[in-house]
């Protein structure tokens, strides 16, 4: 198979090279800031709702409608999920599974609101994709799941 990058000429062919370099000597930047960005979005909400326990409650028994479980059983799980996880996320322990799991909270946030205005709506998408990237290919280098080894590419 013929690469594409081998039918420019030779100095587009070094400046794609350099630029792909660039790009791959960011990804654990890209990846951390990935991580922080969303972490801080749902630790944020997560403590929003354990600040006032009894409008959390309220919010999960009038207007969320989480499918199969009780009110007060999606409130826990979702504040716990929305707490806790996060913190894996920053740190990259677990770093996969912990996105994985904010992935569900997420979903299960916009399933739960069944009229969400599209801004909110648009706004989980963007952190669902964020998520997806980080189950996808994980923490990166800058974790402990990493722990600051080169990626599996310079390895081989």
């Amino acid at each position: 198979m013929i690469r594409p990058d081998a039918l420019l000429p030779a100095p587009l062919q070094r400046a794609h090279a350099a630029f792909v370099t660039l790009a791959e000597a960011l990804q654990p930047l890209a990846q951390l800031v990935a991580r922080l960005f969303v972490a801080q979005v749902f630790f944020l909400a997560g403590l929003t709702k354990l600040r006032d326990w009894e409008t959390t409650l309220l919010l999960f028994t009038e207007e969320y409608r989480v499918p199969l479980l009780s009110p007060a059983v999606a409130a826990v799980l979702g504040t716990a999920g929305e707490v806790l996880l996060p913190v894996l996320l920053v740190l990259g322990l677990g770093g996969r599974v912990a996105a994985l799991g904010l992935s569900v909270v997420n979903v299960v946030a916009v399933l739960s609101v069944p009229e969400m205005p599209e801004p909110a709506f648009m706004l989980h998408v963007f952190w669902g994709s964020l998520l997806a990237g980080l189950v996808l290919w994980g923490p990166g280098r800058w974790s402990v799941d990493g722990g600051g080894r080169a990626s599996a590419r310079a390895q081989d």
